[in-house]
């Protein structure tokens, strides 16, 4: 039997941002994916996570911004051939989307606009995508695992260790929008405010440690806009350059370094960065101290001395598994 090759949509929804990743997928005839291409990647802050760790539901407004955000995907999807059905689409929702009560509200406006259901996942769902999209490629560059992905999100973090298959996982609610509106934080935050913030990040933290052997740990790889805007800021980027994020090893001490000054700057300056996206501004301090936590964690626990980070994610862990569904939906009899 021949490669296939397939065009899919993976849809990740936030608590912060809406992403696509449309893209061809070559799969083999046992149905590993042999190859990712992208078709169209877009990401828009939408911010959906507002007040839900306070309110327990979305607000109106955030929902209006998701499903406007989703109608101009729809668009993109078939402006690009993409079949709208779930042979070919996966919209995925996260942490936000798990704790809200009117859940309902989304998945009935998503699936009315994309003829799709959205799948609310669990943390350890979320936790196997990603490290699929961000370890796919680590074997064959001949980084040795076992490897640990921090999936650094708006609402929830997940730890997931593992090589080849994922061993072990865990996810926990702290996440750059849910910090920043839990500890209120001020512009540039206060040592007490730090403090408080930090305190959460350890505890969550050693609920993560007593799942995930993070000792085991021999590369520690960060995934998300907070831990790719942190690599870019220590990069010193004139803009933001997936290319030259996407893979870079960076010393703990520099990744380290790079999350304090972002905590400490204002607003406005933070505002002025080349690579920083209008909608990370407010919440990239949260953000910073919960990578700089794990970063410190894992140097402490494993003894690494480096990070890696990771452009591929739970989008391309998403679409890499759909393309194994679709392959399999145009072979069989």
């Amino acid at each position: 039997m021949e490669d296939t090759r397939v065009r899919v949509a993976a849809i990740d929804c936030g608590t912060n941002s809406l992403r696509l990743l449309a893209a061809d997928v070559v799969v083999d005839a046992d149905g590993a994916p042999r190859s990712l291409a992208d078709v169209v990647r877009t990401m828009e802050v939408v911010r959906l996570g507002q007040g839900v760790d306070s309110t327990g539901e979305f607000a109106a407004e955030a929902l209006e911004r998701t499903l406007a955000e989703t109608a101009r995907v729809r668009d993109l999807l078939v402006e690009h051939g993409v079949p709208l059905d779930a042979d070919h689409v996966r919209f995925v929702a996260t942490s936000a989307s798990r704790d809200a009560r009117n859940a309902h509200l989304l998945v009935d406006g998503v699936r009315e606009l994309l003829g799709v259901a959205p799948e609310v996942i669990t943390g350890a769902e979320e936790a196997s995508l990603s490290f699929l999209g961000a370890t796919g490629e680590l074997t064959g560059a001949g980084v040795h695992g076992p490897h640990l992905v921090c999936d650094l999100g708006g609402g929830s973090t997940e730890l997931v260790l593992g090589e080849q298959d994922v061993q072990a996982a865990r996810s926990v609610d702290v996440g750059c929008v849910r910090l920043h509106e839990r500890h209120a934080l001020s512009d540039p935050p206060t040592p007490t405010q730090v403090e408080a913030l930090v305190a959460d990040v350890r505890s969550a933290l050693g609920v993560a440690a007593a799942a995930v052997p993070l000792e085991e740990a021999r590369t520690l790889v960060g995934v998300a806009g907070t831990v790719t805007t942190v690599t870019a800021h220590a990069l010193g980027l004139p803009t933001y350059d997936s290319a030259r994020i996407h893979g870079s090893v960076l010393p703990v001490a520099d990744v380290v370094a790079a999350c304090d000054e972002l905590v400490a700057m204002p607003r406005e300056q933070r505002a002025a960065l080349p690579y920083m996206h209008p909608g990370r501004v407010d919440v990239i301090g949260a953000g910073a101290l919960v990578w700089r936590e794990v970063v410190h964690r894992v140097a402490a626990c494993a003894g690494i001395t480096e990070v890696r980070t990771s452009e591929h994610d739970i989008l391309d862990g998403t679409a890499l598994a759909l393309a194994r569904r679709a392959a399999r939906t145009r072979t069989s009899p």
